[in-house]
Protein backbone atom coordinates (compact mmCIF):
# COMPACT_ATOMS: atom_id res chain seq x y z
CA UNK A 1 0.00 0.00 0.00
CA UNK A 2 1.39 3.50 -1.22
CA UNK A 3 0.28 6.80 -0.55
CA UNK A 4 -0.37 9.02 -3.93
CA UNK A 5 3.09 10.28 -3.89
CA UNK A 6 4.77 13.26 -6.11
CA UNK A 7 8.52 14.36 -6.47
CA UNK A 8 10.62 15.45 -8.77
CA UNK A 9 14.51 15.54 -7.83
CA UNK A 10 17.53 14.66 -9.81
CA UNK A 11 17.45 10.69 -9.59
CA UNK A 12 13.91 9.99 -10.03
CA UNK A 13 10.35 11.54 -11.58
CA UNK A 14 8.00 9.94 -9.57
CA UNK A 15 4.48 11.20 -11.10
CA UNK A 16 2.37 8.72 -8.83
CA UNK A 17 3.56 5.72 -7.50
CA UNK A 18 1.06 3.10 -6.03
CA UNK A 19 2.64 -0.22 -6.61
CA UNK A 20 3.11 -2.62 -3.04
CA UNK A 21 6.11 -4.54 -4.23
CA UNK A 22 8.45 -4.79 -6.56
CA UNK A 23 7.88 -6.80 -10.33
CA UNK A 24 10.04 -8.90 -11.96
CA UNK A 25 11.37 -7.65 -15.04
CA UNK A 26 10.82 -9.96 -18.18
CA UNK A 27 9.89 -9.95 -21.76
CA UNK A 28 6.49 -8.64 -23.32
CA UNK A 29 4.32 -11.26 -23.87
CA UNK A 30 1.11 -9.52 -24.82
CA UNK A 31 0.93 -9.56 -28.81
CA UNK A 32 2.89 -6.60 -30.35
CA UNK A 33 2.55 -3.64 -32.81
CA UNK A 34 5.58 -1.96 -34.32
CA UNK A 35 5.04 1.64 -33.47
CA UNK A 36 7.21 4.27 -35.77
CA UNK A 37 8.29 7.76 -34.47
CA UNK A 38 11.40 9.74 -33.63
CA UNK A 39 11.30 9.17 -30.01
CA UNK A 40 11.45 5.22 -31.11
CA UNK A 41 14.72 3.95 -31.30
CA UNK A 42 15.07 1.46 -34.18
CA UNK A 43 11.61 0.35 -34.81
CA UNK A 44 10.78 -1.02 -31.00
CA UNK A 45 7.67 -3.36 -30.99
CA UNK A 46 5.59 -1.55 -28.30
CA UNK A 47 2.34 -4.16 -26.98
CA UNK A 48 -0.52 -3.83 -28.12
CA UNK A 49 -2.64 -3.35 -24.88
CA UNK A 50 -4.10 -0.81 -22.98
CA UNK A 51 -1.02 0.22 -21.35
CA UNK A 52 1.36 0.17 -24.70
CA UNK A 53 -1.24 2.03 -26.35
CA UNK A 54 -0.81 4.98 -23.77
CA UNK A 55 3.31 4.59 -24.02
CA UNK A 56 2.92 5.03 -27.81
CA UNK A 57 0.87 8.49 -27.46
CA UNK A 58 3.05 9.61 -24.77
CA UNK A 59 6.10 9.14 -26.48
CA UNK A 60 4.57 10.59 -29.68
CA UNK A 61 3.28 13.50 -27.19
CA UNK A 62 6.18 14.35 -25.53
CA UNK A 63 8.49 16.13 -27.93
CA UNK A 64 5.91 18.63 -28.07
CA UNK A 65 5.58 19.44 -24.55
CA UNK A 66 3.73 21.08 -23.22
CA UNK A 67 0.58 19.46 -23.75
CA UNK A 68 -3.12 20.92 -24.48
CA UNK A 69 -4.97 20.22 -21.25
CA UNK A 70 -7.26 18.70 -23.46
CA UNK A 71 -5.34 15.28 -24.50
CA UNK A 72 -3.84 15.48 -20.67
CA UNK A 73 -7.26 14.92 -19.49
CA UNK A 74 -8.02 11.93 -22.12
CA UNK A 75 -4.55 10.15 -21.40
CA UNK A 76 -4.37 10.98 -17.92
CA UNK A 77 -6.50 9.47 -14.94
CA UNK A 78 -8.83 11.82 -12.95
CA UNK A 79 -6.90 10.85 -9.78
CA UNK A 80 -3.72 11.35 -11.07
CA UNK A 81 -4.56 14.66 -12.38
CA UNK A 82 -6.14 15.85 -9.07
CA UNK A 83 -2.64 15.26 -7.74
CA UNK A 84 -0.39 16.50 -11.03
CA UNK A 85 -2.57 19.18 -12.28
CA UNK A 86 -2.06 19.83 -15.60
CA UNK A 87 0.34 23.23 -15.57
CA UNK A 88 2.59 20.74 -12.90
CA UNK A 89 2.62 17.90 -15.20
CA UNK A 90 3.26 19.82 -18.27
CA UNK A 91 6.20 21.52 -16.81
CA UNK A 92 7.83 17.99 -16.05
CA UNK A 93 6.68 17.02 -19.43
CA UNK A 94 8.72 19.60 -20.67
CA UNK A 95 11.77 18.11 -19.28
CA UNK A 96 11.97 15.41 -20.93
CA UNK A 97 10.92 16.24 -24.94
CA UNK A 98 13.84 14.60 -25.75
CA UNK A 99 12.79 11.38 -24.14
CA UNK A 100 12.96 8.68 -26.47
CA UNK A 101 12.40 4.71 -26.13
CA UNK A 102 15.22 1.51 -26.30
CA UNK A 103 13.37 -1.24 -25.89
CA UNK A 104 10.37 -2.72 -23.55
CA UNK A 105 12.20 -4.17 -20.62
CA UNK A 106 8.50 -5.82 -19.17
CA UNK A 107 4.53 -6.07 -20.35
CA UNK A 108 1.10 -6.77 -19.40
CA UNK A 109 -2.35 -5.38 -20.00
CA UNK A 110 -2.04 -2.97 -17.72
CA UNK A 111 1.27 -2.31 -16.90
CA UNK A 112 4.98 -1.64 -19.24
CA UNK A 113 8.21 -0.79 -18.11
CA UNK A 114 10.66 0.46 -20.21
CA UNK A 115 13.99 1.54 -20.91
CA UNK A 116 14.27 5.02 -22.18
CA UNK A 117 16.97 7.83 -22.29
CA UNK A 118 16.14 11.38 -21.77
CA UNK A 119 19.03 14.14 -21.09
CA UNK A 120 22.34 11.92 -21.57
CA UNK A 121 20.85 9.38 -19.02
CA UNK A 122 19.03 6.00 -19.54
CA UNK A 123 16.54 5.31 -17.18
CA UNK A 124 13.58 2.90 -16.62
CA UNK A 125 9.82 4.51 -17.17
CA UNK A 126 7.38 2.53 -15.52
CA UNK A 127 3.73 3.21 -17.03
CA UNK A 128 0.50 1.97 -15.76
CA UNK A 129 -3.33 2.41 -16.65
CA UNK A 130 -6.60 2.22 -14.92
CA UNK A 131 -9.82 0.31 -15.84
CA UNK A 132 -10.57 2.73 -18.37
CA UNK A 133 -7.68 2.53 -20.18
CA UNK A 134 -5.97 6.13 -18.61
CA UNK A 135 -2.45 6.74 -17.31
CA UNK A 136 -2.75 6.44 -13.47
CA UNK A 137 1.26 5.81 -12.96
CA UNK A 138 4.24 7.06 -14.76
CA UNK A 139 7.77 6.92 -12.91
CA UNK A 140 11.23 7.67 -14.42
CA UNK A 141 13.76 5.75 -12.22
CA UNK A 142 17.84 5.09 -12.87
CA UNK A 143 18.05 1.28 -13.88
CA UNK A 144 18.54 -1.26 -10.81
CA UNK A 145 20.63 -4.07 -11.55
CA UNK A 146 20.07 -7.41 -9.79
CA UNK A 147 22.90 -7.76 -6.72
CA UNK A 148 24.69 -10.91 -5.86
CA UNK A 149 23.37 -13.94 -4.14
CA UNK A 150 24.68 -14.59 -0.51
CA UNK A 151 26.03 -18.09 -0.49
CA UNK A 152 27.38 -17.98 3.09
CA UNK A 153 25.12 -17.28 6.62
CA UNK A 154 28.06 -14.74 7.37
CA UNK A 155 27.54 -12.52 3.96
CA UNK A 156 23.94 -12.75 4.82
CA UNK A 157 24.20 -11.26 8.59
CA UNK A 158 26.67 -9.14 6.90
CA UNK A 159 24.36 -7.58 4.34
CA UNK A 160 21.37 -7.50 5.76
CA UNK A 161 22.26 -4.74 8.79
CA UNK A 162 23.08 -2.63 6.10
CA UNK A 163 20.02 -2.73 4.03
CA UNK A 164 17.91 0.42 5.81
CA UNK A 165 18.67 2.07 9.02
CA UNK A 166 15.88 -0.27 10.97
CA UNK A 167 15.76 -3.45 9.76
CA UNK A 168 13.77 -7.22 10.72
CA UNK A 169 15.43 -10.42 9.00
CA UNK A 170 14.19 -13.61 9.54
CA UNK A 171 15.18 -17.05 7.57
CA UNK A 172 13.28 -19.99 8.80
CA UNK A 173 11.98 -23.36 8.10
CA UNK A 174 7.81 -23.84 8.25
CA UNK A 175 6.90 -27.06 9.32
CA UNK A 176 3.82 -29.30 8.25
CA UNK A 177 1.91 -28.46 11.27
CA UNK A 178 2.20 -25.17 11.36
CA UNK A 179 5.22 -23.85 13.03
CA UNK A 180 8.41 -21.30 12.00
CA UNK A 181 11.57 -22.76 13.09
CA UNK A 182 14.07 -20.32 13.03
CA UNK A 183 17.80 -20.67 10.72
CA UNK A 184 18.69 -17.09 10.76
CA UNK A 185 17.08 -14.08 11.99
CA UNK A 186 17.93 -10.10 12.94
CA UNK A 187 15.34 -8.81 15.78
CA UNK A 188 13.20 -11.30 15.01
CA UNK A 189 10.24 -9.96 17.85
CA UNK A 190 10.48 -6.50 17.12
CA UNK A 191 7.62 -4.86 15.56
CA UNK A 192 8.06 -3.34 11.90
CA UNK A 193 5.56 -1.59 9.80
CA UNK A 194 3.95 -4.03 7.89
CA UNK A 195 2.83 -2.10 4.95
CA UNK A 196 0.82 -4.41 2.49
CA UNK A 197 1.74 -7.04 4.14
CA UNK A 198 -1.17 -6.93 6.22
CA UNK A 199 -3.02 -8.02 3.68
CA UNK A 200 -2.26 -11.67 4.21
CA UNK A 201 -4.74 -11.41 7.58
CA UNK A 202 -7.32 -10.42 5.48
CA UNK A 203 -6.22 -13.42 2.81
CA UNK A 204 -6.74 -15.95 6.14
CA UNK A 205 -10.04 -14.50 7.64
CA UNK A 206 -11.32 -14.86 3.79
CA UNK A 207 -10.35 -18.56 3.43
CA UNK A 208 -11.82 -19.73 6.57
CA UNK A 209 -14.83 -17.50 6.65
CA UNK A 210 -16.41 -17.48 2.66
CA UNK A 211 -17.54 -20.62 1.70
CA UNK A 212 -17.50 -19.79 -2.13
CA UNK A 213 -14.82 -17.94 -3.76
CA UNK A 214 -17.35 -16.86 -5.99
CA UNK A 215 -19.61 -14.79 -3.62
CA UNK A 216 -19.63 -11.19 -5.69
CA UNK A 217 -18.93 -7.88 -3.41
CA UNK A 218 -20.57 -4.73 -4.71
CA UNK A 219 -18.37 -1.98 -5.32
CA UNK A 220 -19.72 0.76 -3.05
CA UNK A 221 -18.12 4.33 -3.63
CA UNK A 222 -17.85 4.11 0.51
CA UNK A 223 -16.33 1.07 0.09
CA UNK A 224 -13.48 2.86 -2.72
CA UNK A 225 -10.12 3.15 -1.72
CA UNK A 226 -7.26 5.03 -3.58
CA UNK A 227 -4.40 3.05 -5.60
CA UNK A 228 -2.39 0.37 -6.25
CA UNK A 229 -5.02 -1.64 -7.64
CA UNK A 230 -7.76 -0.77 -10.21
CA UNK A 231 -11.21 -1.66 -8.43
CA UNK A 232 -11.37 1.75 -7.37
CA UNK A 233 -11.52 2.98 -11.20
CA UNK A 234 -14.71 0.32 -11.76
CA UNK A 235 -18.20 1.67 -11.84
CA UNK A 236 -19.79 2.00 -8.66
CA UNK A 237 -21.98 -0.77 -7.85
CA UNK A 238 -20.31 -2.99 -10.00
CA UNK A 239 -19.42 -6.74 -8.62
CA UNK A 240 -16.22 -8.30 -8.37
CA UNK A 241 -16.17 -12.12 -7.13
CA UNK A 242 -14.13 -12.78 -3.51
CA UNK A 243 -11.59 -14.79 -6.04
CA UNK A 244 -10.50 -11.78 -8.02
CA UNK A 245 -10.81 -9.17 -5.14
CA UNK A 246 -8.59 -11.50 -3.33
CA UNK A 247 -5.89 -12.77 -6.49
CA UNK A 248 -6.07 -8.68 -7.03
CA UNK A 249 -5.11 -8.00 -3.33
CA UNK A 250 -2.38 -10.12 -3.08
CA UNK A 251 -1.77 -10.16 -7.13
CA UNK A 252 -1.53 -6.38 -7.55
CA UNK A 253 -2.00 -5.60 -3.63
CA UNK A 254 -5.12 -3.40 -5.01
CA UNK A 255 -6.51 -1.38 -1.39
CA UNK A 256 -10.61 -1.12 -2.55
CA UNK A 257 -10.26 -4.90 -2.59
CA UNK A 258 -8.67 -5.27 0.31
CA UNK A 259 -11.67 -2.70 1.69
CA UNK A 260 -14.06 -4.52 -0.02
CA UNK A 261 -13.27 -8.20 1.74
CA UNK A 262 -12.31 -6.88 5.13
CA UNK A 263 -15.99 -5.47 4.93
CA UNK A 264 -17.64 -8.54 3.82
CA UNK A 265 -15.60 -10.67 6.64
CA UNK A 266 -15.57 -8.16 9.15
CA UNK A 267 -12.98 -5.54 11.02
CA UNK A 268 -12.52 -7.65 14.09
CA UNK A 269 -12.28 -11.54 12.00
CA UNK A 270 -9.18 -10.05 10.26
CA UNK A 271 -8.40 -8.66 13.80
CA UNK A 272 -8.65 -12.51 15.02
CA UNK A 273 -5.69 -13.44 12.98
CA UNK A 274 -3.44 -11.18 14.38
CA UNK A 275 -2.76 -9.72 17.99
CA UNK A 276 -0.97 -6.04 17.35
CA UNK A 277 -3.37 -3.93 15.36
CA UNK A 278 -6.51 -3.13 16.87
CA UNK A 279 -8.23 -1.76 15.93
CA UNK A 280 -6.74 -3.05 12.23
CA UNK A 281 -6.80 -0.32 9.78
CA UNK A 282 -8.69 -0.04 6.58
CA UNK A 283 -6.27 0.95 3.59
CA UNK A 284 -9.13 3.47 3.29
CA UNK A 285 -9.13 4.63 6.72
CA UNK A 286 -5.01 4.66 6.77
CA UNK A 287 -4.83 6.99 3.70
CA UNK A 288 -7.51 9.36 5.27
CA UNK A 289 -5.56 9.80 8.62
CA UNK A 290 -2.28 10.15 7.05
CA UNK A 291 -3.30 12.62 4.40
CA UNK A 292 -6.48 14.34 5.06
CA UNK A 293 -6.09 17.41 6.88
CA UNK A 294 -2.85 16.42 8.37
CA UNK A 295 -1.92 15.72 11.56
CA UNK A 296 -5.30 16.68 12.50
CA UNK A 297 -7.04 13.37 11.93
CA UNK A 298 -3.94 11.56 13.43
CA UNK A 299 -3.52 13.66 16.32
CA UNK A 300 -7.15 13.41 17.28
CA UNK A 301 -7.15 9.41 16.62
CA UNK A 302 -4.09 8.71 18.36
CA UNK A 303 -5.25 10.49 21.48
CA UNK A 304 -8.03 7.86 21.78
CA UNK A 305 -8.15 4.81 23.69
CA UNK A 306 -9.40 1.42 21.10
CA UNK A 307 -13.22 1.49 22.04
CA UNK A 308 -13.27 5.93 20.97
CA UNK A 309 -10.48 4.88 17.95
CA UNK A 310 -13.07 2.72 16.66
CA UNK A 311 -15.90 5.41 16.94
CA UNK A 312 -13.79 8.23 15.35
CA UNK A 313 -13.04 5.99 12.27
CA UNK A 314 -16.85 5.38 12.37
CA UNK A 315 -17.89 8.71 12.49
CA UNK A 316 -15.55 10.78 11.29
CA UNK A 317 -12.87 9.36 9.04
CA UNK A 318 -15.74 6.97 7.02
CA UNK A 319 -17.33 10.64 5.72
CA UNK A 320 -13.92 12.11 4.40
CA UNK A 321 -14.14 12.07 0.63
CA UNK A 322 -11.01 10.27 -1.13
CA UNK A 323 -10.97 13.77 -3.21
CA UNK A 324 -9.58 15.57 0.61
CA UNK A 325 -6.80 13.33 0.93
CA UNK A 326 -3.50 14.40 -0.23
CA UNK A 327 -0.41 12.99 -1.44
CA UNK A 328 3.02 12.85 1.28
CA UNK A 329 6.63 12.18 0.19
CA UNK A 330 8.29 11.70 3.42
CA UNK A 331 7.89 9.52 5.87
CA UNK A 332 4.85 9.56 8.31
CA UNK A 333 3.83 8.14 11.42
CA UNK A 334 5.80 4.72 10.28
CA UNK A 335 5.41 4.27 14.69
CA UNK A 336 1.78 5.25 15.05
CA UNK A 337 -0.14 5.18 12.38
CA UNK A 338 0.22 1.89 10.33
CA UNK A 339 0.34 -1.94 10.11
CA UNK A 340 2.61 -3.57 12.60
CA UNK A 341 4.14 -7.36 12.86
CA UNK A 342 7.27 -8.87 13.44
CA UNK A 343 9.31 -11.10 11.15
CA UNK A 344 7.91 -13.69 13.22
CA UNK A 345 4.46 -13.02 12.75
CA UNK A 346 4.79 -12.80 9.05
CA UNK A 347 6.12 -15.87 9.23
CA UNK A 348 3.26 -17.64 11.00
CA UNK A 349 0.79 -15.85 8.95
CA UNK A 350 2.31 -17.60 5.44
CA UNK A 351 2.54 -20.45 7.68
CA UNK A 352 -1.26 -20.37 8.65
CA UNK A 353 -2.23 -19.77 5.15
CA UNK A 354 0.31 -22.89 4.12
CA UNK A 355 -1.43 -25.77 6.74
CA UNK A 356 -5.18 -24.90 5.18
CA UNK A 357 -4.32 -26.85 2.27
CA UNK A 358 -7.04 -24.52 0.06
CA UNK A 359 -6.03 -24.70 -3.68
CA UNK A 360 -7.38 -21.69 -4.44
CA UNK A 361 -5.04 -19.86 -1.03
CA UNK A 362 -2.27 -21.15 -3.03
CA UNK A 363 -3.79 -19.45 -6.63
CA UNK A 364 -3.75 -16.06 -4.99
CA UNK A 365 -0.11 -16.62 -2.98
CA UNK A 366 1.73 -17.19 -6.43
CA UNK A 367 0.85 -15.17 -8.71
CA UNK A 368 3.87 -13.29 -8.72
CA UNK A 369 7.95 -14.10 -6.56
CA UNK A 370 8.30 -10.74 -7.18
CA UNK A 371 11.54 -11.03 -8.81
CA UNK A 372 13.14 -14.11 -6.34
CA UNK A 373 13.81 -16.33 -9.28
CA UNK A 374 14.51 -19.66 -7.39
CA UNK A 375 15.54 -22.45 -9.98
CA UNK A 376 11.96 -24.24 -11.01
CA UNK A 377 13.75 -27.66 -11.41
CA UNK A 378 14.30 -27.83 -7.49
CA UNK A 379 11.41 -25.58 -6.38
CA UNK A 380 7.94 -24.81 -6.69
CA UNK A 381 6.67 -21.56 -7.44
CA UNK A 382 6.93 -18.86 -4.54
CA UNK A 383 4.25 -17.70 -2.41
CA UNK A 384 4.94 -13.59 -2.03
CA UNK A 385 3.50 -10.54 -0.35
CA UNK A 386 5.49 -7.44 0.29
CA UNK A 387 4.34 -3.85 1.32
CA UNK A 388 5.63 -0.20 0.69
CA UNK A 389 4.91 3.24 1.67
CA UNK A 390 7.22 6.44 1.56
CA UNK A 391 9.90 5.13 4.52
CA UNK A 392 8.96 1.51 4.43
CA UNK A 393 9.95 -2.07 1.89
CA UNK A 394 9.11 -4.92 3.07
CA UNK A 395 9.47 -8.57 1.36
CA UNK A 396 8.19 -12.07 2.08
CA UNK A 397 8.29 -15.33 0.43
CA UNK A 398 7.58 -18.70 1.26
CA UNK A 399 8.84 -21.88 -0.65
CA UNK A 400 8.24 -25.00 -0.94
CA UNK A 401 11.11 -27.64 -2.51
CA UNK A 402 10.63 -30.59 -4.53
CA UNK A 403 11.24 -32.93 -1.99
CA UNK A 404 8.26 -31.02 0.09
CA UNK A 405 10.55 -29.09 2.72
CA UNK A 406 9.09 -25.24 3.07
CA UNK A 407 10.85 -22.07 3.91
CA UNK A 408 10.00 -19.05 4.68
CA UNK A 409 12.29 -15.31 4.57
CA UNK A 410 11.47 -11.86 4.98
CA UNK A 411 12.91 -8.73 4.89
CA UNK A 412 11.25 -5.56 6.82
CA UNK A 413 13.36 -2.56 5.81
CA UNK A 414 12.12 0.95 7.39
CA UNK A 415 13.54 4.85 8.25
CA UNK A 416 11.46 7.17 9.73
CA UNK A 417 13.19 10.06 8.30
CA UNK A 418 13.55 9.99 4.69
CA UNK A 419 12.40 7.80 1.73
CA UNK A 420 13.92 4.53 1.02
CA UNK A 421 16.11 3.87 -2.47
CA UNK A 422 13.27 1.12 -2.79
CA UNK A 423 14.97 -0.42 -6.02
CA UNK A 424 18.46 -0.66 -4.25
CA UNK A 425 16.22 -2.08 -1.27
CA UNK A 426 14.61 -4.30 -2.94
CA UNK A 427 17.05 -5.51 -5.12
CA UNK A 428 19.79 -6.50 -2.68
CA UNK A 429 16.22 -7.92 -0.18
CA UNK A 430 15.22 -10.04 -3.10
CA UNK A 431 19.10 -11.31 -3.40
CA UNK A 432 19.16 -12.16 0.51
CA UNK A 433 16.15 -14.15 0.10
CA UNK A 434 17.58 -16.45 -2.39
CA UNK A 435 20.63 -16.89 -0.90
CA UNK A 436 18.26 -17.62 2.71
CA UNK A 437 16.37 -20.32 0.53
CA UNK A 438 19.37 -21.65 -1.13
CA UNK A 439 21.29 -22.34 1.76
CA UNK A 440 18.16 -23.57 3.72
CA UNK A 441 17.52 -26.27 1.47
CA UNK A 442 21.12 -27.36 1.74
CA UNK A 443 20.65 -27.66 5.47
Amino acid sequence: MRSVAITVTASSLLLTACAAAPSALASATPSTAPVSASAVARDVPIPDTPAGRQLSWLMSAVPDAPIPEQQLTEHFSALMLSALPPAELNAVLVGTKDLRLIKILYAVDTAITAEVTTGGRTLWMELTVDAEGKISGLRLTPPVMPKPTPTTWKEVDERVRKVAPRVGFLAAEITRDGRCVPVRSLAPRTPRPLGSMFKLYVLAAVAKKIPNWDTKLTIKPSLKSLPSGELQDRPDNSKVSVLEAAKLMIGISDNTATDLLMHKVGRKTVEAYQSRNAPLLTTRELFALKGAAYPEHAKRYLSLGEKQRRAYLDRVVAKIPLSEIKPWVSPRELDTVEWFGTPGEVCAAHARLRVLGDRRVGEVMSQSDAGLGLDAKKWRPAWFKGGSEAGVLALGHSATTKDGRTFFVTTMASDTKAPLDEGNVATEALALAKGAFELMAKG
